[in-house]
Order: C-alpha cells, then sequence, then structure tokens
C-alpha cells in the first residue's frame, strides 16, 4: 500500500525537475496517487515537458492565479482528469526584482500588490477555486520560507510569506468544519528556479551550512517534498494551521 493510495491531488509550481512540486508529483505518485499539474502562458510547454518525466505523464491545466478567469475556470479544467480532489498543493510565489534585493524601503505599491497577490492572496484564490471539487479529508499543503524573521535580500517577498502564513491559519480556521485541513511546509533553502531569481541567495545557502543542526544540502529538494507527501495523507487527519519545518533545524537554534 501507497501513502497516497487512491488519492487525486493537484500540484501546482512545476516548472523544472528541480522544482520542489515536481518531486511533490513524483512521489505522491508513487505513493498512489493520481496527479494534475497547473502551468500557464509559456510555462505550459515547459511543465508538459517535465510532466512527462514524472513516474506517469501528468496532464497539465492552465492556471494563472492572477487571472479571474483562470480561477472561474479551474475547477471545470481539472474535472476533466479527475472526478474529485483529496489535496492541492501551492508552490507559486512571484516577486518583482524591485521588491527584493536592497529595495524594500523605495518598492513601489504597484509592485508589492503584485508580490502580494501572487505570493499571498494566491493560496486563498486557488483553494476557493477548488473547492468544488475537494472532497472531505483533503489537505491543502503550501511550500514557504520561514517568516518569522526578517531576513538579508529577501524583502517584500518575506512580508508576503508571512501573509501567505497567515492566510493558512485563517483558511484552516474556514475549512475545518468541512473537513479540509490547510498546513505549510517551510523549507530551507534550495537551488531552485525560483531560487536562482533572489539576488544574493548565496547568503541563504552560508547561513544554512554554518547554522543546520542537520546537514543540509541545498540540491536536494526531497526532504521537503516528503514532508509534503506526508501532510497529504491520511496520517494527519487532525493537524490544521501547522508550519512544519524542514530546514535542518536552523529555525530552532540561535546564532
Amino acid at each position: 500500500m501507497g501513502l497516497l493510495d487512491d488519492k487525486r491531488l493537484l500540484v501546482t509550481g512545476v516548472l523544472t525537475d528541480t522544482s520542489m512540486a515536481f518531486h511533490v508529483a513524483r512521489l505522491a505518485q508513487e505513493e498512489g496517487a493520481t496527479v494534475v499539474l497547473s502551468s500557464f502562458g509559456r510555462q505550459m510547454r515547459i511543465t508538459q515537458a517535465i510532466a512527462r518525466r514524472l513516474p506517469r505523464p501528468a496532464p497539465v491545466v492552465q492556471l494563472d492565479v492572477s487571472s479571474e478567469e483562470d480561477l472561474a475556470a479551474l475547477a471545470g479544467a481539472v474535472g476533466e482528469h479527475v472526478d474529485g480532489l483529496d489535496g492541492v498543493v501551492h508552490s507559486i510565489g512571484f516577486a518583482p526584482q524591485t521588491t527584493m534585493g536592497d529595495n524594500f524601503l523605495n518598492a513601489p505599491w504597484s509592485d508589492v500588490a503584485v508580490a502580494l497577490q501572487v505570493s499571498a492572496y494566491s493560496l486563498q484564490s486557488l483553494t476557493v477555486a477548488c473547492q468544488p471539487l475537494l472532497q472531505e479529508g483533503a489537505g491543502v499543503v503550501g511550500l514557504t520560507f520561514d517568516a518569522s524573521l526578517a531576513w538579508p535580500v529577501y524583502g517584500w517577498m518575506g512580508v508576503a510569506k508571512a501573509a501567505f502564513e497567515s492566510c493558512s491559519r485563517y483558511l484552516a480556521r474556514e475549512l475545518g468544519p468541512r473537513g479540509i485541513r490547510c498546513n505549510l511546509v517551510a523549507a530551507g533553502p534550495v537551488r531552485t528556479t525560483a531560487a536562482k531569481a533572489i539576488p544574493g541567495f548565496e547568503a541563504f545557502e552560508t547561513t544554512w551550512d554554518q547554522r543546520a543542526p542537520l546537514h543540509w544540502d541545498v540540491k536536494d529538494p526531497v526532504p521537503p517534498a516528503k514532508a509534503c507527501v506526508a501532510l497529504l495523507s491520511d496520517w494527519f487527519p487532525k493537524t490544521t494551521g501547522e508550519i512544519v519545518h524542514v530546514d535542518g533545524g536552523v529555525h530552532a537554534v540561535g546564532a
């Protein structure tokens, strides 16, 4: 028996085979799940190609989380491939370059608003869009980077992640009566495409190398992916509003 036998999942954010979302999808399939992916625009072809590298090729549906039209059509698009959802994985984040690095005091609201919509509000909009398909006992799992601290170079993305974490708690409160859980995995730094967009990302690598009680490999996206799979399973039936740290222990120790 697999951990996710007969589960039906929507996994967002698969762009390359180094993406944490790719490894969530891969491990989920290996544990028995049926997986649908999402992508949009020019990235659609890339995701479709990467989907063929999974143990079983997965369908890809259109989803730009900033598009009301895409969100309104999402349940129908996913419903063409599965008759319900037992889990949703949110692995979406974007912030204009003007909002990161040393630009915190100068970032314009128009760019900050994009970061907040795509990287925080999208957890709510994605979950609401999936509601018609979500079954009792379903789990929503998002990927975050510990927002309890102000990190160098992360800028407004750090603020967006703080809002993202708060949003998860409110979703847990609102969806709990329907038996739907919402949890996050706070991963340590991993060299993904998204990480490369952060100016000065090397500073995170140095911090983790020096502080992690458990060895942390920035080239290994599997540990946080495994935590996502576990939270999507039936082994956490009464856990919601939680943030599981998969960061080698850095969050627990002083500098």
